[in-house]
């Protein structure tokens, strides 16, 4: 099984995660941050992953150190139930409509990390959380699991749809990167050998 465990305790935050890649999208989340875990509730589901997340952090100062220390660790666990990567599909895209907003998501299971943002979200809060912060979790989670990742807004004015968009085409994105495919018959897709 494609499964990993992550526990990460800080003076800021103590996360559990456990994340299964051939899940149904059974999501259990507490992060003490009701927004994000609206989104990785959403990503769990779309991408098709069992998610469980715990997370007590800081959030009396904000919640920057919880949403970034999520990313971490959720990145993390990404790297470590891919394992050597043997058989994936690697790459995967989404093109996310949500009302007015329609994101393209675009990820590649390289082993580099790389973060292109192209998301311009109107409003610097969706209730109490910090727009800001979306950036913070995918650049987290970009470089804890060497991911190449692309976002780009194509339209939108409501940052919530916006997010949502991004997180929701970003998992259907990973679901197909994380896909055994049977036309590799284990091979790791890449000229390189290694990913």
């Amino acid at each position: 099984m494609r499964q990993a465990t992550i526990t990460r305790q800080t003076k800021e935050t103590d996360i559990e995660l456990t994340l299964n890649l051939d899940g149904s999208g059974a999501c259990e989340v507490d992060t003490g941050c009701g927004f994000l875990d609206h989104m990785l509730d959403a990503l769990g589901r779309h991408a098709l992953v069992d998610l469980r997340v715990t997370c007590r952090g800081d959030t009396h100062v904000d919640d920057h150190h919880t949403v970034e220390d999520v990313g971490i660790v959720l990145g993390m666990a990404l790297r470590q139930a891919l394992g050597d990567k043997r058989g994936i599909a690697r790459y995967g895209d989404c093109l996310l409509p949500m009302d007015e907003a329609l994101v393209l998501a675009a990820v590649d299971l390289s082993g580099r990390a790389y973060l292109q943002y192209d998301l311009c979200i109107p409003t610097q809060k969706v209730g109490t959380f910090d727009t800001e912060l979306v950036r913070e979790f995918f650049l987290a989670l970009t470089r804890e699991g060497g991911i190449t990742l692309h976002l780009r807004q194509l339209s939108g004015q409501n940052s919530h749809h916006i997010i949502e968009a991004a997180f929701k085409g970003c998992a259907r994105a990973l679901r197909q990167a994380i896909a055994q495919d049977p036309a590799l018959a284990g091979r790791i897709n890449s000229t390189k050998g290694a990913l």
